[in-house]
């Protein structure tokens, strides 16, 4: 397959079981984070709430596009990890598969509402950290622009579902003060009763829309976990998408040489210098081989992977380059660089149809398993008092909205922490901070701090005992 051994070919159809189930266990370690409030509320039965998230999940995926998946698979520079030796690359995609699915299993046994979003992010930039020490490395094995967004994305995301979701409980109180449903709002569900027609339908509607967001989000790390496993082990038949004609890139590339040519590149440092010439180079001669050339089969399956990380780092130096005010780059230039590296990023951004039909089936099924622990946890234990129908309705549009601003900007964001906060902040919206269980609160909190370090370390270290066997 893909003309590797078969035992290289064993090993990575492994690989892509193991990263579909780590979305499968994406699936049910975070379903509770959509069904536990119409559970709770007794808007839906437990099955049929899961069964439905299951499938606006699925779809979530199929709609969500690419732009987060492609945000993971830069967070690791894979042209500067990715050498002729097959066996470092299994060595990456093992530790970065490994750890992640150990860390989800973990806190799902535990019942502790873990961000899968944090797992997967340690777990690249442990193997990142890691390839960094070994002593023949001399390029940057971590993208640590990109993680600083991806990195203040998961850390503001809960912040905002807690505040959003005290100030939404604070208008939905005063809006339904004096309508027929302003008490039934913030009473605690009935046993076996389900909620009025309109609240119920606003809860199965909040439901749903957090479940899809979760797939269009979520959905996307699995894709991009996918990319990096087939880039990093099979990188001539994934380096590059199939489906663009590589000689329709060359008028984005002219466009970007002529701009770079009217910059006077000596005001900058020996080194930004040496990037700058570079990159000049780099555009020039990718202009050169891809003119004539109708189609990826047309470059060779050696070469394919080098015009990937060419025009990634051409976009990587531009983009660092275009900021320094010495060089005086105008607005106009500026924005002809942005488009054309876009178009001509197209070739490398982008993910094979069945990956994310797989993907899609893994969190889809997940979904449908395992998720009682947690729906617990997020039901009961958050507050001293179980859900109101305000509170979850609430919790739900809060993170629902969140995470698919978040995902428009391809950021990624966890669901678990967004909701897991929204909900905190419903209880405390309700009566204060007393209304939060505190051990319940601490575990989530503790379980936030310690993902990354542990993962990172915990990948890290299998990296490096991997590339040592191997």
């Amino acid at each position: 397959m893909f003309e590797l051994d078969l035992s290289y070919s064993i090993l990575l159809i492994l690989c892509l079981i193991a990263a579909f189930g780590f979305e499968f266990v994406n699936g049910f370690h975070d379903t509770a984070n959509a069904v536990a409030t119409v559970i709770y509320t007794n808007s839906l039965k437990p099955w049929t709430a899961v069964i439905y998230s299951g499938l606006c999940n699925f779809a979530g995926v199929l709609i969500g596009g690419v732009g987060v998946a492609v945000g993971i698979v830069n967070l690791l520079p894979v042209e500067s990890l990715v050498d002729q030796n097959i066996a470092h690359s299994l060595s990456m995609v093992m530790a970065l598969l490994l750890s992640a699915i150990f860390w989800n299993l973990l806190t799902w046994y535990f019942g502790i509402p873990c961000s899968s979003s944090h797992t997967l992010i340690g777990s690249i930039l442990g193997v990142g950290i890691a390839y960094s020490l070994l002593p023949d490395s001399r390029e940057a094995a971590v993208n640590w622009d990109k993680a600083k967004d991806i990195g203040l994305s998961l850390l503001v995301s809960p912040i905002v579902g807690f505040s959003l979701t005290i100030i939404l409980m604070f208008i939905i109180r005063n809006l339904t003060k004096k309508t027929d449903y302003g008490d039934s709002l913030f009473k605690e569900p009935k046993k076996n009763a389900p909620p009025p027609l309109v609240i119920r339908i606003l809860l199965i509607l909040t439901c749903g829309s957090v479940s899809l967001s979760h797939g269009s989000n979520d959905g996307q790390k699995g894709v991009g976990l996918v990319m990096l496993i087939l880039i990093g082990i099979v990188p001539s038949y994934f380096a590059l998408n199939s489906h663009i004609a590589p000689n329709t890139l060359t008028p984005s590339l002219q466009r970007i040489e002529t701009v770079i040519n009217t910059i006077d590149p000596s005001p900058l440092s020996d080194p930004d210098h040496k990037k700058f010439t570079a990159t000049q180079t780099m555009t020039h001669a990718l202009i050169t081989q891809l003119n004539s050339t109708p189609s990826v089969e047309a470059i060779r399956k050696t070469d394919r992977f080098i015009v990937r990380k060419d025009i990634l780092l051409i976009d990587r130096h531009l983009k660092s380059l275009v900021e320094k005010p010495e060089l005086r780059i105008s607005e106009t230039d500026k924005k002809i660089l942005k488009d054309e590296l876009k178009s001509v990023k197209s070739i490398t951004d982008y993910s094979p149809r069945w990956v994310i039909v797989m993907i899609a089936l893994s969190l889809g099924m997940g979904t449908m398993i395992g998720w009682k622990r947690i729906v617990k946890t997020i039901g009961e234990k958050i507050g001293k008092e179980h859900l109101t129908y305000a509170q979850g309705a609430s919790a739900e549009i809060i993170a629902a909205t969140t995470i698919t601003v978040s995902t428009y900007w391809s950021l990624p964001v966890s669901t678990t922490h967004v909701l897991s906060s929204g909900i905190a902040g419903s209880m405390v919206a309700s009566k204060g901070v007393k209304n939060l269980q505190a051990d319940t609160v601490r575990n989530i909190l503790m379980a936030w701090l310690l993902t990354l370090p542990v993962v990172i370390v915990l990948s890290g270290t299998l990296f490096l005992l991997f590339r040592s066997i191997f």
